[in-house]
């Protein structure tokens, strides 16, 4: 067993690389995300083709089942990462989004006649990729900085943004161009590919829970004598659906409402969290953790019910500033506030948050996708009415549509309103603080 001061410094060896690591792996999520949404409009071209009728719930369903994949590997995967082993996990986490993304690219000439189905494969894989990025740098993140969870998760998830930034960017230009949406995704396997090779280059460190002795067996405990971890569990249901669904169909759905490419609506925002992430522990300083969940879900709220009347540039600029301010610190700190809370769950505590944040993104966006479709057939006055649409009809009823798919998201994040109240109420009234393990058994490194 290493001595105090070797389990003190040990974490330091590697701390910046391994930090930058876990920035990259969001950066890589990100630039897909990016270009994922940015290539939605042309996804619904190519679903067209296959059920004209149902190419907008189509298209949420193949941009909603990597957050299912997401969803599996934080779930099954978060308890055993000790034992797999971090630098593995993270591994093949890039190489599973690199071989999904090259799937996507090709479906259609592999497969046309069965285009939906091999895409939607291929983000599936994707998806499971995202999840074990998820499973390994919240663990290692808050066993690096103990005591600056909140201000260092938000930072290594602030280039989640920043590779939307980038890929959105991106593929603009290469829109620009002329360049067709298969191999504007080839963006995305660059910071994948990259991240399995650094991280063949560094040795990864044991989670917090397992270098405190906490055991396999207690971790699990923690969850069923603290029921109030249950409700967390459900409230980031509704925050990271708030922040990512929107996200996914902003291009499709407000370029036809607002006078400009949705996508520059999602770069801004994405810029704006970027910057404003670097803050948070300023920010949690002021207010508390549940503090800035309240006021984060009541800008949100107005946000996305502002953003699904916009008609024009300015007022979509204002409302997408409202809501990206809103939702900016939704997800990290969310993971932050449960850790500090119940850290004795460790990894599987942040694996079933991520799980449920992850499936309800995948359930939503479909949800989406269907009131988009049943909006548009409705103020068409029917399917057969709604075959028969083209010009400027055909926009004015598809700009209605999207308003109102837009519209149902902003009830998610106002119902929270009422219960992160209570909890800050009786935070404040009870004097409640974040509990800290003391590190007993060593954090050594690792090669898996």
């Amino acid at each position: 067993m290493q001595t105090t001061q070797d389990v003190e410094s040990s974490p330091h060896r590697n701390r910046f690389f391994l930090f930058f690591i876990c920035c990259l792996a969001y950066l890589s999520i990100g630039v897909h995300f990016s270009m994922r949404s940015n290539v939605a409009g042309d996804l619904k071209d190519v679903f067209h083709g296959v059920d004209p009728l149902h190419s907008a719930q189509m298209v949420g369903s193949v941009l909603g089942v990597p957050f299912l994949g997401y969803a599996i590997t934080l779930f099954l995967i978060s308890p055993l990462i000790d034992a797999i082993g971090m630098g593995l996990l993270m591994r093949l986490s890039g190489i599973l989004i690199s071989m999904g993304t090259v799937i996507v690219i090709t479906a259609e000439h592999i497969a046309p006649d069965s285009v939906y189905g091999i895409i939607y494969g291929g983000m599936l894989l994707v998806g499971l990729g995202w999840g074990l990025v998820d499973t390994n740098t919240n663990p290692l993140v808050v066993g690096l900085y103990p005591k600056d969870k909140t201000h260092r998760l938000n930072v290594i998830h602030a280039w989640w943004p920043a590779g939307i930034v980038l890929g959105g960017l991106a593929g603009l230009a290469l829109g620009y161009i002329g360049i067709q949406w298969e191999y504007k995704l080839i963006i995305a396997l660059v910071p994948s590919v990259l991240l399995v090779v650094l991280c063949f280059m560094v040795k990864f460190p044991l989670t917090e829970r397992a270098a405190a002795g906490i055991s396999f067996g207690d971790m699990f405990k923690e969850l069923f004598k603290k029921p109030m971890f249950w409700v967390w569990f459900f409230c980031i249901w509704f925050t990271a659906t708030s922040e990512l669904a929107p996200g996914q169909w902003v291009d499709m759905a407000l370029t036809r409402t607002v006078g400009m490419r949705g996508i520059w609506l999602l770069i801004y925002i994405s810029s704006l969290m970027f910057v404003m992430r670097h803050f948070a522990g300023t920010v949690v300083h002021k207010l508390s953790p549940v503090g800035l969940l309240w006021i984060s879900c009541l800008l949100g709220a107005a946000g996305l019910w502002w953003l699904s009347v916009a008609s024009g540039p300015v007022t979509a600029l204002l409302a997408a500033t409202l809501w990206g301010i809103g939702v900016c610190y939704m997800w990290p700190t969310m993971l932050a506030t449960v850790n500090e809370r119940y850290p004795r769950s460790g990894a599987l505590g942040m694996g079933l948050m991520g799980t449920g944040a992850t499936l309800a993104i995948y359930l939503f966006l479909p949800v989406m996708g269907r009131v988009f479709d049943s909006t548009k057939v409705s103020e068409a006055g029917g399917k057969e009415a709604f075959a028969l649409l083209s010009g400027e009809r055909l926009n004015e009823v598809l700009a209605q549509a999207s308003q109102v798919s837009f519209r149902v998201v902003a009830i998610l994040p106002a119902a929270l309103l009422i219960v992160f109240a209570v909890i800050w109420l009786y935070d404040r009234k009870y004097g409640v603080k974040p509990e800290e393990l003391d590190l007993i058994d060593s954090q050594e490194s690792t090669n898996k």
